[in-house]
């Protein structure tokens, strides 16, 4: 399919051929017929992709305090490193369009059929593109008097109408709107709907004179007319009951401006991206309130809304982002709101550029409203792309032929440490399989892969890749790993192994488990060896003590969901583990475990102690906290043995250049050379095994507050 992307770091768009996206159980596959042009919210996203770094970083001072905090963490070349990786990604355009069903999830099977017509809301999901993913939230189906063009308006609208509601306006209150772009436009068409008195104001007349025949009871060109004055005698002398801010500056005047406009006790409800720096004295005296309205409606940037699909009770929450939709769509289909005139300039997908010429640099200098794109109507979807040889980059280095690679699963990690290093040790990478198919093309151009798809079975049927590398979110792994290794392939797989006691006994009674290596990178690092090397002759057990400082996530993040993360001791700790049987060279026997009280912040695996036996008379403590400030480093590891100590501190080298090196590089080397000599993998099948069994006792000791053996036995 063709999809609009820019690139974050050079700024350019282009008109790409990318692998469609697969339905899911929550969703709809949509054929695009419409989409709209955001001009504000887009040229925002474009002008600062067009910046270079300097401009970026003066732009989001906040993310540069991020990346200073990063270079005390990990040192600058790592840092670095990270930071141009990130820039390096791929940015699907668009937000708010309209098409035809073309597949139905599961999951909403009664509610969508193949074949209607449905307006589509969500970055990167309702994207300019021939073929979209939607989850049910995010779509609605479109009344039969509205055209797509009249649909694709519907995400803007649901803006323009959660910042009216935000207002809670009563009847006959009077309204002000201070910026006339497309959302404020919308925004006055709607006020007017309901019947409340607008005074539409911008700085461009002509704007002005527009809000006036989409229904502005009185309009006022600021900087020219003496808005005070018209606004006092349209609200009577007595101030607007409310102002909605649809403007997009930087400047703080619209918000002083709406606090002089404003009655005592009014409401002023800020929808575009202003300067919101409050004058307290105007705002004080008046006892004004001052609103936020967060894009489309309650629902918005929740997870468990958005992609799981699961809705708000009515009776609580009688607004969400999908019903702001749905009355959008209302007002349009009984014809209370006007969108024909709005649509000022419609062009083609293959003319993408005219389109965007026009927002960005005007040209002709003409009068621009609703930008449509419109896109062929026998789109079909097709989630394997074969990219050219001939535009795709040159390797540096000689390629290893005996090894052919399937990558499924390009998110941060991948990108950060698994490509980069396989292609400086010259192995191939044929094909690239990730969840959104503008990223498996981009990762693909960049590593000269032959094929880049959004379904992983494309990678594991194709017969002559060997190597399955699994880079995927934590729920996929034991999936995607027996398929693997059921089809003969040798599967590197990122932690964790799995996620149930059930897939661990699946797993480890596969008759290829020794084909499977586990991405325990920190037993390859060089500090790691340099310890190991130092205790080959110690004469009696280890005492060792290991601090991870994680940081704090988000309850809400995916890490936290069982279902999908599986929980950071599952998700993470098995790191830990591995690095402690590594170094003892024995086989973890005996733990318990304790945890901090959980608390709203304090969740239940993210603060505690675990105390690990290990055969040979060892013994480990593992405290893991994700309170701790993050400029500490985020691991500190101690060990003590025949009258010697040992410290590994971050896994850094010290100096300004300092770089943190946890092994990814060496891991990659030895596990492609083991391959390459058809020796047994790196890390024996016992040892992964007996790691993640470990994590499943460090919960199950959490729960009941005993000590639990660690057993090698894995019965279904």
């Amino acid at each position: 399919m063709k999809q609009i992307i820019q690139s974050y770091k050079t700024g350019v768009m282009e008109l790409r051929q990318v692998p469609s996206p697969l339905c899911q159980a929550h969703g709809i596959l949509i054929r695009t017929d419409s989409s709209l042009i955001s001009a504000g919210t887009e040229k925002l996203m474009i002008d600062l992709a067009q910046k270079n770094i300097i401009g970026k970083a003066q732009e989001r001072p906040d993310l540069v305090k991020k990346v200073f905090e990063k270079i005390k963490q990990e040192g600058l070349i790592t840092t670095v490193q990270n930071v141009l990786g990130k820039l390096d990604a791929p940015v699907a355009l668009g937000y708010s369009s309209a098409g035809t069903i073309i597949e139905v999830g599961t999951g909403c099977a009664n509610e969508f059929t193949i074949g209607d017509r449905v307006a589509v809301a969500g970055a990167g999901y309702a994207s300019h593109a021939e073929i979209n993913y939607i989850p049910k939230n995010l779509a609605i189906i479109i009344p039969d008097n509205v055209s797509f063009d009249q649909a694709s308006f519907t995400t803007l609208g649901a803006i323009a109408m959660q910042g009216i509601r935000r207002c809670d306006l009563k009847p006959g209150e009077k309204v002000g709107v201070i910026g006339l772009g497309l959302i404020g436009q919308l925004t006055v068409q709607i006020l007017s709907a309901y019947g409340f008195p607008v005074l539409g104001m911008d700085v461009n007349a002509k704007k002005v004179t527009q809000s006036l025949l989409y229904g502005a009871a009185q309009g006022a060109v600021i900087g020219t007319d003496n808005v005070m004055q018209i606004a006092e005698g349209f609200s009577g002398g007595r101030g607007l009951d409310a102002i909605i801010i649809t403007a997009s500056t930087k400047s703080n005047e619209p918000v002083e401006l709406a606090g002089r406009l404003c009655r005592p006790c009014g409401r002023v409800c800020a929808v575009g991206l202003v300067g919101m720096e409050i004058p307290r004295d105007l705002y004080y005296k008046k006892e004004l309130d001052f609103l936020i309205s967060r894009s489309y409606g309650p629902g918005r940037y929740d997870a468990n809304y958005e992609e799981k699909g699961i809705d708000y009770p009515f009776e609580y929450v009688r607004w969400t982002e999908k019903r702001n939709m749905a009355e959008f769509l209302r007002l349009v289909g009984a014809g209370r709101v006007n969108l024909a005139p709005m649509i000022t300039h419609s062009f083609s997908l293959d003319d993408y550029a005219s389109a965007y010429d026009l927002i960005l640099n005007n040209p002709g200098k003409k009068e621009f409203t609703g930008v449509i794109l419109h896109y062929p109507p026998l789109a079909m979807p097709d989630t394997c792309v074969r990219l050219s040889q001939m535009h795709l980059p040159k390797p540096s280095i000689a390629i290893n032929e005996k090894i052919c690679i399937g990558m499924i699963g390009a998110g941060n990690f991948a990108k950060r440490f698994l490509l980069p290093n396989l292609a400086k040790l010259g192995a191939r990478i044929k094909a690239i399989a990730t969840a959104e198919g503008m990223n498996a093309e981009q990762i693909a151009r960049k590593y000269a892969c032959e094929n880049c798809a959004t379904d992983y079975q494309q990678v594991l049927n194709d017969r002559e890749i060997n190597v399955v590398f699994v880079a995927t979110r934590h729920n996929l792994h034991a999936t995607i790993a027996k398929q693997a290794l059921d089809k003969g392939k040798i599967v590197f797989l990122e932690k964790p192994l799995c996620l149930t006691k059930l897939e661990l006994c699946t797993l480890a009674n596969h008759p290829n488990i020794s084909h499977l290596m586990l991405g325990y990178n920190r037993r390859f690092a060089p500090s790691v060896i340099k310890l190991k090397n130092s205790l080959t002759k110690r004469t009696n057990p280890l005492l060792i003590n290991y601090r991870i400082n994680a940081g704090y996530i988000p309850k809400d993040h995916w890490v936290h969901d069982p279902d999908v993360g599986g929980g950071r001791i599952v998700g993470e700790v098995c790191h830990f583990v591995d690095l402690l049987q590594f170094i003892t060279g024995a086989k973890p026997v005996k733990l318990y475990a304790t945890r901090l009280p959980v608390s709203e912040i304090i969740l239940d695996d993210d603060n505690f102690n675990v105390t690990i036996d290990f055969s040979d008379g060892s013994r480990g403590n593992i405290l893991y906290t994700a309170m701790g400030d993050n400029r500490l480093g985020k691991e500190y590891l101690e060990i003590f043995a025949d009258k010697q100590s040992f410290v590994i501190n971050d896994f850094k080298s010290t100096g300004f250049f300092a770089k943190q090196d946890k092994g990814h590089f060496k891991e990659l080397a030895v596990f492609i050379d083991s391959i390459n000599q058809h020796a047994p993998l790196p890390i024996p099948s016992a040892e992964i095994l007996l790691a993640a069994k470990a994590t499943f006792c460090i919960i199950d000791s959490l729960q009941s507050g005993q000590p639990i053996a660690i057993t090698p036995d894995y019965e279904n």
